[in-house]
């Protein structure tokens, strides 16, 4: 499956906001973005006038870099959304949320999205005592999500299990244990704590 290899750093710093895609280094003053504020590249520091279908288009690539999505999936998602019932737009994050790999990171069983992925492919997660190492996987309200009790041994897995216990756990899921929490709900818009205003993604979309 292709995926994105280069430096996530630099993404953040093409959106001008963390994405918070390197864990624990996001939180430090070795971030990036906090040494050098302006977009990557030979005219990262000059000014540059933005159209609306830039704003537009910032908005979708923010989007889809924090939950490190492809632009065929990330249309595919778009495209899910409008079929439910409720704001697209919102519809849309909810979708997004509900990614495997996402309420991995929710639940603090991953120091970033992109660890919450390796951890799902490399077969370390069981949903509902079943084996799920697909990171797009989309659970529903009941779920119960748990590490596989030989991924225990892993000493990457151990740590994370130990630092679990201290890490906040959003609304819509219920941790159960340092190894286990189940997908209580569908989050609301305002539980949903990422920087993209998914309006302007319907907006470009709809074009």
């Amino acid at each position: 499956m292709a995926r994105y290899t280069g430096s996530v750093c630099r993404l953040c710093r093409r959106e001008g906001v963390k994405l918070y895609l390197k864990g624990e280094r996001c939180y430090t003053d070795k971030c990036a973005i906090d040494r050098r504020a302006y977009a990557p590249g030979q005219h990262g520091q000059g000014r540059k006038k933005v159209s609306e279908y830039g704003t537009q288009l910032r908005e979708k690539q923010k989007a889809r870099r924090v939950y490190g999505v492809l632009e065929k999936q990330f249309r595919g998602y778009y495209e899910e959304a409008t079929r439910r019932k409720g704001i697209t737009g919102e519809t849309l994050l909810q979708i997004l949320e509900s990614r495997l790999d996402n309420v991995i990171y929710r639940l603090g069983f991953g120091a970033s999205r992109p660890e919450s992925r390796q951890i799902v492919k490399h077969g370390h997660i069981l949903v509902n005592g079943k084996r799920v190492d697909i990171p797009s996987y989309l659970t529903k309200p009941g779920d119960v999500i748990s590490f596989a009790d030989k991924s225990l041994e892993s000493p990457r897995i151990k740590e994370l299990v130990e630092t679990a216990e201290s890490k906040a756990v959003v609304a819509w899921l219920e941790k159960t244990s340092n190894t286990a929490g189940t997908v209580t709900r569908v989050p609301a818009r305002d539980e949903i704590d990422v920087p993209v205003q998914e309006q302007m993604i319907v907006e470009l979309y709809s074009r």
